[in-house]
């Protein structure tokens, strides 16, 4: 058996401002922007060098959505970016104005610290070692 998951929806508030944010600050690929109607689009962004994921933009919808922005997961980080160099993209995130919450760290697993992208959604941005068990899986 073969699975994998190709994308994830995030819910944003507004398509353009979040594929200026993050394909302008995060240097992220804009993969698609299509539009479905009116209202919708299908936006789909990935980083640079990504195989596997993507991640839809998802304008709110209702009411509901809207209070789920920059808390899809109740605070916890949500996101977790690999990198093959931490601090030439710590550096570039830092001189694009990311607010990073919690500084650089070195764990056995690897460099890792934690930033909030334009809505206040966590990601874990990590520079995995060859300790860090995901990462290994994933290099089989």
């Amino acid at each position: 058996m073969n699975q994998r998951i190709a994308q994830f929806a995030l819910v944003v508030k507004d398509y353009d401002e979040a594929i200026a944010f993050y394909t302008q600050k995060l240097q992220f690929q804009l993969i698609e922007d299509t539009k479905l109607s009116e209202e919708k689009r299908w936006v789909v962004i990935a980083p640079p060098g990504a195989k596997e994921c993507c991640i839809l933009l998802a304008k709110v919808a209702n009411e509901k959505q809207e209070k789920a922005i920059g808390n899809q997961t109740g605070g916890r980080v949500f996101l977790f970016l690999h990198t093959d160099d931490f601090w030439r993209d710590y550096n570039n995130m830092v001189a694009q104005n990311i607010e990073f919450v919690r500084p650089p760290q070195e764990f056995d697993y690897g460099t890792v610290a934690v930033f909030k992208d334009l809505y206040g959604n966590l990601w874990d941005f990590i520079q995995p070692n060859e300790q860090n068990k995901a990462y290994a899986f994933f290099l089989k």
